[in-house]
C-alpha cells in the first residue's frame, strides 16, 4: 500500500492533542481582525479563543476567508514530490469554497507527479462534524485501509456525521446575512434561541425555534438521542463558543437522554464559524442516522 497522508483544513476544528496521534495534517483558512490577515488555527496561535470572543462580544468585526491556492499547492507539492499521496477531507463547499480551489489546483500539481494521487472529498460536514468523519479516516488508514477505500467510506458515512446545536444571540447570524434584522431584532425581544442542523446538501439550517437558553440545551439534546446510533467508531464532540458552563450541561443532557454515559470531547468551535455565530453558541457532533433530507429553513 502507497502512504499517504490524511489532510484537512481548520474548519475541522481539531486541536493538536487529536491531531497528534495520526500524524493529520491541515491547511488554514483566514481569519481578519481589522487590517492583521492571520492563521485560523485551531490551535489559538494568534490569539486565545477567549480573546477572540471577547473581541465579538465589544463588537470588533472579524472576516473570514478560504485557504489561499498557494497553501493548497505548497501542501501538495511537498508530499507528492516524497512519493506520498493524499487524501484531503474539506469544508463542506456549501459553507467553504477552498474545495473547490482545492480541485484545481490538484489537476494542475497532479500532473507533475503522474505516479502519485490527490483524492479529494467534499464532507460536507464542518467544525467537529467534519473532524470526527476525519478522526475515522485516520483510524481506518491506522487499520490498513488503502486511500480509496477510507474514500469510499467517507463518500458512503459522511451523512452519518450529525450536528445539532443552537446560538445565543442571533446578532452575528444577522451580520453574516442569514437572519434579517428585522428577524433578529424580534428573535431578541422574545428571547428566541434558534435550534440548527446540518443537512444533506452540507448547510446548515435553523429547524426550529425554542423560547430561551435552558429550553434550547434541553431540544438540542432530545434531538441528539433521537437520532443517535450506537456504532464501533462512535465519536461524541460538543463545541462551544466561549460557554463553557452550558457545553457541561449540554453533556449531561445528552447523556442523560441517550441513556447511557458518554466519552464526549468538549472544545472550542473555531474562528471561522465562531465569527458567523459568535459567543453562545453549542453544537453536538456524532454518528447517528443517516441525514436524506434538507430541512426547511426557519427564519429564526
Amino acid at each position: 500500500m502507497r502512504e499517504y497522508v490524511i489532510l484537512t483544513d481548520t474548519g475541522s476544528d481539531l486541536e493538536q492533542e487529536l491531531r497528534a496521534p495520526y500524524g493529520i495534517e491541515y491547511v488554514s483558512m483566514r481569519c481578519i481582525i481589522g487590517e492583521k490577515d492571520s492563521a485560523a488555527d485551531p490551535d489559538w496561535g494568534d490569539y486565545s479563543a477567549k480573546e477572540f470572543y471577547d473581541m465579538l462580544r465589544v463588537g470588533k468585526r472579524i472576516r473570514t476567508a478560504q485557504v489561499p491556492p498557494e497553501d493548497y499547492k505548497a501542501i501538495f507539492e511537498k508530499h507528492l514530490s516524497a512519493g506520498k499521496d493524499v487524501l484531503y477531507i474539506a469544508t463542506s463547499s456549501n459553507i467553504s469554497a477552498g474545495v473547490n480551489t482545492a480541485r484545481t489546483v490538484a489537476v494542475d500539481i497532479g500532473a507533475k507527479y503522474p505516479e502519485n494521487k490527490i483524492v479529494i472529498v467534499d464532507a460536507l460536514r464542518a467544525c467537529y462534524a467534519l473532524g470526527i468523519l476525519v478522526l475515522t479516516a485516520a483510524e481506518l488508514r491506522a487499520d490498513g485501509k488503502t486511500i480509496d477505500e477510507v474514500a469510499a467510506w467517507l463518500e458512503e458515512n459522511k451523512l452519518t456525521a450529525n450536528m445539532e446545536g443552537t446560538v445565543d444571540k442571533l446578532t452575528w447570524l444577522k451580520q453574516a446575512g442569514r437572519v434579517s434584522a428585522t428577524s433578529a431584532f424580534f428573535g431578541g425581544l422574545l428571547n428566541i434561541k434558534p435550534i440548527i442542523m446540518a443537512d444533506a446538501q452540507g448547510k446548515n439550517y435553523a429547524v426550529e425555534k425554542t423560547k430561551g437558553r435552558k429550553n434550547s440545551l434541553e431540544r438540542v439534546a432530545q434531538r441528539v438521542a433521537d437520532t443517535y446510533v450506537d456504532v464501533p467508531y462512535q465519536k461524541v464532540f460538543i463545541s462551544h463558543a466561549d460557554c463553557l458552563e452550558d457545553a457541561e450541561t449540554l453533556k449531561a443532557l445528552v447523556c442523560e437522554k441517550v441513556g447511557k454515559e458518554l466519552n464526549v470531547h468538549i472544545g472550542y468551535v473555531g474562528c471561522c464559524v465562531g465569527a458567523s455565530v459568535g459567543p453562545g453558541q453549542l453544537g453536538v457532533y456524532y454518528f447517528g442516522k443517516k441525514v436524506t433530507t434538507n430541512a426547511p429553513l426557519i427564519n429564526a
